[in-house]
């Protein structure tokens, strides 16, 4: 199976184990990441204003790529995931927006959102099966209490992600489960971390960050994981001391691909 692959900015430069790991472990489960030719950034936000176009156009251009290969369009960060995903139900449902996007790309053949977008955690889930997942585990994290911090962008809004229940994610714990570890189910793993307020509210991060980690701590984890750059960003720097790493590197782990 080939996905087009949109990493995303960060993953070429502060997020570079995210997507190397994504890499590895896609090869040793029978998938390909063919990463998409001359892709722009996604804005890292979606735009809420209805009569905003022009920050949507780069992830039209990602979508009608991937259409035009025939392939799903697979994505790994948590914003870049919502960005496109909200885009492509836009160009699904939003005639305007449709021909506005359309009148600006010049395409040879219009976008109208028939691309599939789908999030590495839904290819483990869905195609490769956490069963299957699990047979190819070498090198089983026993022993090890993972807590699975989940964000604000990865799940919602539901009616359009569609990924997991907003208010009771089960994907990455399932996930944990497969690759031999003990989840650590924690109020606070849906809950927002700060996000972007890091760059001109520290203060106000110190506190979400503090909350969540706390939450995990407190529930008895040894370590976090999230999908996330920013909600790593955020969350590295917490005080109890707590490891957080990006799930692609606990999943290199267990399959041996790590090196």
């Amino acid at each position: 199976m080939v996905y087009s692959y949109y990493p995303g900015c960060t993953l070429k430069s502060k997020a570079t184990e995210l997507d190397r790991y994504a890499r590895a472990s896609a090869s040793a489960l029978g998938f390909e990441l063919e990463e998409i030719e001359n892709w722009q950034c996604c804005g890292a936000v979606y735009p809420m204003a209805k009569d905003e176009i022009a920050t949507k156009l780069s992830s039209v251009r990602a979508l009608a790529d991937a259409k035009a290969h025939g392939r799903d369009l697979l994505t790994l960060c948590s914003a870049c995931h919502n960005v496109i995903k909200q885009v492509n139900n836009d160009m699904q449902t939003n005639k305007d927006i449709q021909t506005r996007a359309n009148n600006y790309l010049q395409l040879d053949e219009p976008y109208l959102g028939e691309t599939k977008v789908v999030h590495y955690l839904e290819v483990l889930r869905d195609t490769v099966g956490f069963d299957v997942l699990k047979s190819k585990v070498v090198n089983p994290l026993k022993g090890k209490k993972i807590a699975a911090y989940y964000g604000c962008l990865l799940l919602r809004p539901g009616s359009v992600l569609r990924m997991d229940d907003p208010e009771n994610p089960v994907i990455m714990e399932n996930l944990i489960r497969a690759l031999g570890a003990e989840p650590v189910i924690y109020p606070m793993r849906n809950e927002c971390c700060g996000g972007y307020l890091s760059l001109d509210d520290k203060e106000a991060v110190e506190k979400r960050r503090e909350k969540v980690v706390k939450s995990a701590a407190e529930f008895g984890c040894d370590c976090m994981i999230t999908a996330c750059p920013l909600c790593m960003y955020n969350l590295k720097k917490n005080e109890d001391d707590i490891p957080v790493y990006y799930f692609t590197e606990l999943l290199a782990e267990a399959l041996g691909v790590k090196e």
